[in-house]
């Protein structure tokens, strides 16, 4: 299995409505480590590791949630780390 380190930073409707804790619970499903932060611009930073193809599913599960409205999704591949075993909700 291919493993990346996704950033991906999303606009739109993404705060104040469960955006880092649904974004946990989808991750920890998917066996995906990382984190989740709002931003002060109103954007949601999370960064995400583990198989390519759970990447894309955690992303694509975030889309369909009906109470979170994503404009753009801007993703950066990222360096791996190899210590990291959960995913957390941090930052503001």
């Amino acid at each position: 299995m291919v493993e990346e380190r996704w950033r991906i930073q999303c606009f739109g409707k993404v705060q104040f409505v469960g955006f880092r804790y649904t974004a946990r619970v989808l991750a920890k499903d998917l066996r995906l480590t990382g984190w989740v932060k709002n931003l002060h611009d109103g954007s949601v930073l999370l960064e995400a590791q583990g198989g390519t193809a759970q990447l894309r599913k955690l992303l694509i599960r975030l889309k369909s949630q009906p109470h979170i409205h994503i404009e753009k999704a801007v993703i950066t591949v990222l360096p791996l780390l190899p210590d990291e075993h959960t995913f957390r909700v941090t930052g503001i």
